[in-house]
């Protein structure tokens, strides 16, 4: 069985991961600011940026994995349970953590749907 794997394929998906958890942040970040005239990331507190930021990578990896695995409507769940789970601090600052969201796993999407055409899956 090891002698059918392709390593080059192995190597994309392993940089698909590093890039997304790398970067993600980043653009999340970039997108709001840009998006948010009064510079909604300075309003928001310590902690729930330190939360966001453990759920948005949790997210990246649960994203990408159930593209690899074809699980899409598993991507519903992700979406529905960090509602769920957030909802205290949606109510608070929607904008923030429902654009937030909704940039992450696009974001995620887009680089998942760019490594399985690199690897040839789709």
């Amino acid at each position: 069985m090891i002698e059918n794997i392709n390593w080059i394929d192995v190597a994309i998906l392993l940089l698909g991961y590093v890039i997304l958890l790398g970067t993600s942040g980043i653009v999340v970040n970039f997108i709001l600011n840009k998006i948010s005239k009064k510079h909604i990331i300075q309003n928001i507190d310590q902690d729930a940026r330190d939360t966001g930021f453990v759920v948005g990578k949790c997210e990246n990896i649960l994203i990408l994995t159930f593209m690899f695995l074809d699980a899409y409507t598993a991507l519903a769940l992700i979406f529905a349970a960090k509602a769920i789970a957030r909802r205290e601090d949606m109510s608070k600052n929607s904008l923030f953590f429902l654009a937030g969201t909704m940039i992450n796993v696009t974001y995620s999407i887009i680089i998942g749907l760019t490594i399985k055409i690199l690897t040839g899956v789709v």
